[in-house]
């Protein structure tokens, strides 16, 4: 694999086991329906380690243009890259959510629900409010990269594990700061799966709630880029 691929790939495989988690608890008549928040949360957390120890050695294992714009304001990765890679995680999150839907396509014919049906592929406010929403997702990506970015990589590799630093920072995430918004904290995560709803011949999908869209797309992104700033003022003064 190359790195455009590496990340498609990367990212296609998070979507596909973290949005798959999610119909398999929400969608009628299915194995885990009613699983609840906890299975939701490691489900995505063991997601994040599946996609992040496949292409970690090709890519880095962006996986989320919150990353990559991170590591570009920061100085650790080319700023000439970030458009193929944003391209890249948003091509595997619309083929991984695609994949999501093949799947649990009977199920979606089951369940009644437009809202649940929505929330497979994307996240949704519990309490509506722009303002607020916008924050939440800020900030749950501010800590998320600032996290991230002081994870160092060992000298001595565990191989596969290496990955799971990152997992258990997005479990973390996801169990404390979750309930709000759902916690995209990734523009590539809910943008790519919200264009397959509006797409895909989903029976009574209802609408993928555009108005909403902007802030997981936009918030992560300006989290990112303040949990860079933050990273270069705290290093440089160490």
């Amino acid at each position: 694999m190359n790195a455009f691929v590496a990340e498609m790939v990367g990212t296609a495989l998070l979507i596909t086991l973290g949005n798959g988690v999610v119909a398999n608890v929400v969608l009628d008549k299915t194995k885990g329906n009613s699983g609840g928040l906890i299975a939701i949360t490691f489900g995505w957390a063991m997601a994040v380690f599946v996609g992040v120890f496949t292409t970690a050695n090709v890519s880095g294992a962006h996986l989320n243009p919150a990353v990559t714009i991170g590591l570009a304001v920061i100085g650790k990765f080319s700023w000439a890259l970030v458009p193929s890679y944003f391209l890249a995680q948003l091509i595997g999150s619309m083929l991984g959510a695609l994949l999501v839907w093949i799947i649990y396509r009977h199920h979606f014919n089951e369940t009644k629900d437009t809202s649940l049906k929505l929330a497979v592929f994307c996240t949704a406010p519990s309490i509506k409010n722009a303002q607020q929403n916008f924050l939440t997702e800020f900030l749950a990506t501010f800590i998320f990269l600032l996290v991230v970015l002081f994870i160092t990589k060992s000298t001595n590799s565990l191989g596969s594990i290496d990955a799971l630093p990152v997992a258990l920072v997005v479990l973390s995430i996801g169990l404390s700061l979750g309930g709000p918004t759902g916690y995209a904290i990734n523009p590539a995560r809910d943008l790519g799966p919200r264009i397959m709803h509006s797409l895909l011949p989903v029976q009574h999908k209802g609408n993928s709630n555009w108005k909403y869209a902007w802030i997981p797309v936009l918030a992560p992104l300006a989290g990112a880029i303040a949990a860079a700033i933050m990273y270069q003022l705290l290093t440089a003064s160490s």
